[in-house]
């Protein structure tokens, strides 16, 4: 059901931001917007991960906004950059490769559109497709709240997740009920798509992404050892997550 609210901030003309990774989730959001939201107040943002995101991802994207605006957002440092800066990974305590390379500079596009798109009068919905499913983190965020940070500067600015609610299979089976097909990774075996090695990624796809992507993979490894720090949360190195050697 869509809430109220939602329906008001549409015949407000509000701007609804789809943040799109090219994963199930944004897939899925984007078709939830697609029916909902006329595509005059619609708005495609994608993070560009240089070096570490998946080959294909933008291309993905754009071939199911249809005739929805894209711009792509990108950091002022890349992922190893930044990694290098700190002299260690991420971590779920530390994700600073969400505030630094996805958060900050999406935000920062919202606003220059905004400036730039004076008919939407600073009101915009930004849509995220975090999922209650996911984790017990994820479970108990609001799907809806106003977000007083950035109301500022004649802005009006919700945060919403609209499909919260739904499970990993009614995602899948919503992106077919569409005619569109999900990301090539998934067909690959992978069970999430955000950068090739994430910090939160499992075993299984920690080892797939090192079959699909060895020479990055290497860079990983090399980096694990050179600064004495490993990526996944377990604290184990790489080859001895996956089994294989580099």
């Amino acid at each position: 059901m869509v809430p109220d609210l939602i329906e008001h901030l549409i015949k407000r003309g509000a701007l609804f931001v789809c943040n799109d990774s090219g994963g199930k989730d944004s897939q899925a959001m984007k078709i939830v917007l697609r029916r909902l939201v006329p595509a005059n107040q619609l708005l495609v943002l994608h993070a560009h991960l240089p070096e570490v995101e998946w080959e294909g991802s933008e291309d993905h994207i754009r071939k199911y906004a249809g005739d929805v605006p894209v711009i792509i957002a990108h950091g002022t440092k890349t992922f190893f950059e930044m990694v290098e800066h700190r002299q260690r990974f991420p971590s779920p305590s530390t994700r600073q490769c969400t505030s630094d390379l996805k958060r900050g500079p999406l935000e920062r596009e919202i606003r220059r559109y905004l400036k730039a798109h004076p008919e939407f009068n600073g009101l915009v919905v930004n849509c995220m497709g975090m999922r209650a499913e996911e984790s017990p983190g994820r479970s108990k965020l609001m799907s809806l709240k106003f977000n007083s940070a950035n109301s500022k500067a004649g802005r009006e600015w919700y945060d919403w997740l609209p499909i919260h609610d739904l499970t990993t299979r009614q995602v899948f089976d919503l992106i077919r009920a569409e005619g569109q097909q999900p990301f090539w990774t998934y067909a690959k075996g992978m069970k999430r798509k955000s950068c090739c090695f994430c910090i939160m990624a499992c075993q299984s796809d920690l080892t797939i992404a090192a079959g699909l992507r060895p020479e990055l993979y290497q860079r990983y490894v090399e980096t694990e050892r050179r600064l004495g720090f490993t990526l996944s949360m377990s604290r184990k190195t790489l080859p001895e997550i996956t089994g294989i050697a580099a």
